[in-house]
């Protein structure tokens, strides 16, 4: 399939789906490269077999970097809800030519996260959703049920825009800023126990910071990072090629 063709169909798709289920897209553009990148910064072992699971995959842009990632012994389980984009990414299976090369290694699971069950652990996990459009429970538990089903040192990389709850909370109504006030709490709770680093990638619409967890290892540390585009950071801050 022509790249071109690819990135397209994506945003067509993409778009589509914001405008009519905005609160489990969440996002008014797919991942721009170098947030796919920072996404999937843990992906890369060494050599030893690894189970990668990436939920809430849209349109598959993640997706694309993550199977750029995979050893060949890896293996990959995709958890996506939207009907379209689940239809969209059985299609890339069958017919983007680096995804056919690893098709037979990955899973494609048309399930909520909340109900999707493992008999094996996973190494890494890199999620998607936007957690910030989510009740507070729900947000709790995804966060739980991700940790519970991340094998003993497995990373977990999420990522939420820069300063959308504070943003909301400004234009918002008392019963909703109460809303982002809980999944502050709750991803905060994730954060101060797991977080092993993060990244601000100010080079995406819109800006993002995403998060890096470890789970079941000693508790994140809390480096002040440094300062790099107004965004404290861990790691690296994507605003070039």
């Amino acid at each position: 399939m022509p790249p071109m063709a690819t990135s397209g169909a994506n945003y067509r798709l993409f778009w589509q789906q914001f405008r009519q289920a905005f609160h489990s897209t969440g996002a008014v553009m797919p991942s721009g490269p170098r947030l796919c990148r920072a996404l999937a910064r843990h992906v890369a072992g060494n050599g030893k077999p690894r189970r990668i699971l990436e939920v809430g995959p849209g349109t598959g842009v993640v997706t694309t970097e993550i199977i750029a990632h995979l050893g060949p012994q890896d293996s990959l389980d995709i958890v996506e809800l939207n009907e379209h984009f689940v239809a969209a990414l059985r299609e890339r299976l069958q017919a983007d030519d680096s995804w056919r090369r690893v098709a037979d290694r990955v899973r494609l699971h048309h399930v909520a996260v909340e109900q999707f069950m493992t008999d094996e652990p996973f190494d890494c996990i890199i999620s998607g959703l936007p957690l910030n459009n989510f009740p507070v429970e729900v947000v709790r538990g995804i966060l739980l049920h991700l940790e519970g089903i991340a094998g003993d040192g497995a990373t977990l990389s999420f990522f939420e825009y820069v300063g959308v709850r504070k943003a909301k909370s400004m234009l918002c109504s008392r019963e909703e800023r109460q809303r982002l006030t809980g999944i502050g709490e709750a991803m905060d709770e994730a954060l101060d126990k797991w977080e092993i680093g993060r990244d601000c990638v100010m080079a995406n619409v819109p800006p993002a910071w995403v998060h890096h967890l470890r789970i079941g290892k000693s508790p994140g540390d809390s480096r002040q990072g440094t300062v790099i585009g107004g965004c404290v950071q861990d790691h690296v801050a994507y605003s070039d090629d």
